[in-house]
């Protein structure tokens, strides 16, 4: 290596070239057996017609996405209209998901920022209380969050008890009750990668805007926000994504009136009844949403990269 820089080469060599594709194998048989096969499996479903008693025909067709995006009466005879049940659904768990995403940003970057700026000694303590919630199974946790914001439940109770309240108030099964679901069962996914990104952060960066006397709010503003903005996208991903397609939180916290889509797939692969292509095709229609969210955010990055190179 050292060699290779005094001669003007690199000075880093990749010394499992010749091998490198046999060592990646595993990785890339894992994905194709644990994610290209079903995601396939889940687009051959969306083509397939519904058998009357359950399960599937192998005739392909169109007609799970025409049931998803067209009302065409009871018996499929009448004009074409648009379903506007399923794109209600579906826009409702964009805004719930984003409602989720941004609550957890609000509390999660302060307690990134917290965590990253307390002594390096203690900093695990805190990441450790953050991951707590994680040990123990996501379905126990919206049951219990259920159980405290029930009508009769501890924090009715307490607020009672204090004088706050003369009644009960009403939260379950309401937007507000999966709003809360999806932002306590997610937001270590906000704090953890903005944490890392605050954790890497020069403060000299700071105390050099505080000596050209900038505000706290302008350093924080032009300086460390554009800093650790990876981090904070990561995490509004690692959010909004599986918020999208959660199906817990709704069915525990929301109710019948409260439907996301990942309940409305949830529900077409229950028992026999179920509607399995369409169920397939509303996955990838929620899949295509997402990816077309990503392949955004990638290319607004590599612009970003590119003019700042």
């Amino acid at each position: 290596m050292a060699a290779g820089a005094a001669s003007g080469g690199s000075a880093t060599t990749d010394t499992y070239k010749e091998v490198r594709t046999w060592l990646l194998l595993p990785a890339w048989v894992t994905l194709a057996i644990l994610v290209l096969a079903p995601v396939f499996m889940m687009l051959i479903y969306s083509f397939l017609t519904k058998e009357f008693r359950g399960g599937v025909i192998w005739e392909f067709s169109l007609a799970a996405y025409d049931q998803f995006f067209f009302d065409r009466g009871l018996f499929g005879d009448d004009p074409a209209k648009i379903e506007w049940t399923y794109i209600l659904i579906f826009w409702r768990s964009i805004w719930q998901a984003g409602a989720a995403t941004i609550l957890s940003l609000a509390i999660g970057f302060p307690t990134a920022y917290f965590i990253a700026t307390r002594p390096e000694k203690s900093r695990a303590l805190w990441v450790f209380l953050i991951t707590i919630p994680y040990w123990v199974n996501l379905l126990i946790r919206t049951v219990s969050m259920k159980f405290l914001l029930r009508d009769q439940g501890p924090l009715n109770d307490f607020l009672i008890n204090i004088g706050l309240i003369d009644s009960p108030i009403h939260i379950v099964n309401t937007n507000f009750a999966v709003q809360l679901g999806l932002f306590y069962s997610y937001l270590p996914f906000m704090v953890l990668p903005i944490y890392a990104a605050v954790e890497r952060y020069n403060f000299s960066l700071s105390e050099a805007a505080a000596d050209l006397y900038a505000s706290k709010a302008t350093t924080l503003r032009r300086i460390l926000l554009p800093t650790v903005k990876p981090g904070v996208i990561a995490g509004c991903i690692l959010v909004f994504v599986p918020s999208m397609g959660s199906f817990l939180a709704p069915d525990l916290l929301g109710g019948a009136k409260n439907f996301m889509i990942g309940s409305l797939i949830e529900e077409q692969f229950k028992g026999n009844a179920g509607n399995w292509p369409f169920g397939a095709a509303a996955s990838m229609v929620l899949m295509t949403m997402v990816l077309i969210l990503l392949m955004f955010y990638a290319r607004q990055q590599a612009r970003s990269e590119k003019a700042g190179g």
